[in-house]
């Protein structure tokens, strides 16, 4: 593979990352305050969104509320790209001839995007702080921000979140080799599996008991037991089942881990072609 090529595929990840953290910022914005203020100023009675909510000391369990589908989606998205477009420039040949072992190899991206992801939440926290305050300038509400404690906490949930769905994106751009086939399977997931058995487990129940322990069902638990409210509307809504924080952080534990001990093992085992 030329230099050319390779720093070719350096700016491609890079606009990707960019564009990709756009949407999730955007989103943030849109569906934390742009959308519930709107219907604070103009909706009446139970289609009034609730100014408190969107006010500085709740900045931090406001913006959680969108991590478990619309940022895990797009986290996904970002581990799919972080490992699936080396296969398709056939990147890791190169690499894996002329570089460390595979493990290494796979641990550096991996480390790389675990940084990548904290950009992501300390720009959905900072563009949520802008937001916040402005609605509070206008509504002439007292601007009360939450504790260092509450934010740090924070910050280290939606990472936890992203994180573990990154993660899936990994293992599914690894077994595919590549990432359209890999994009397209994670976003079914969760939006068919995930989304859909979540959505009828109220009406069976046995599907109740095995929702308890889905990816997304865990991370709306985390965040609620932080105090974020998780009946949005649209693709993202939750309405239950919910489990412990305890149990989600166990579970969501597991998955990541078992995400990566299987990428690590694929990637090790089979052809890189």
């Amino acid at each position: 593979m030329s230099s050319a090529a390779a720093e070719l595929l350096v700016l491609r990840k890079r606009a990707s990352t960019r564009i990709l953290l756009a949407v999730w910022v955007l989103l943030g914005l849109l569906f934390a305050y742009l959308l519930p203020y709107l219907t604070y100023t103009g909706g009446a009675g139970a289609l009034r969104s609730p100014l408190e909510l969107m006010l500085p000391n709740r900045l931090a369990d406001n913006l959680l509320g969108g991590y478990p589908f619309f940022g895990g989606v797009l986290a996904l998205m970002l581990g799919v790209l972080a490992v699936g477009s080396d296969y398709g420039w056939d990147t890791l040949k190169t690499v894996f001839i002329q570089r460390p072992g595979r493990t290494r190899v796979l641990g550096a991206k991996l480390a790389a995007l675990a940084v990548v992801l904290v950009l992501f939440v300390v720009a959905s926290f900072l563009s949520g702080a802008v937001a916040t305050y402005l609605i509070a300038g206008a509504e002439d509400a007292a601007v009360h921000w939450p504790s260092t404690l509450e934010l740090v906490g924070g910050v280290a949930a939606g990472w936890f979140i992203l994180a573990t769905w990154a993660s899936f994106g990994v293992l599914l751009a690894v077994a595919s080799r590549g990432t359209a086939l890999a994009i397209g399977l994670g976003i079914l997931y969760a939006l068919i599996i995930e989304g859909l058995l979540s959505a009828l487990a109220g009406q069976v129940g046995w599907l109740e008991a095995l929702v308890e322990y889905f990816l997304r069902a865990n991370a709306y638990s985390l965040v609620s037991a932080i105090g974020s409210p998780t009946a949005t509307l649209g693709p993202g809504s939750f309405f239950g089942p919910f489990v412990g924080a305890g149990q989600a952080i166990a579970v969501m534990s597991l998955y990541a881990v078992s995400f990566l001990v299987l990428s690590a093992v694929l990637l090790r085992r089979r052809d890189v072609a």
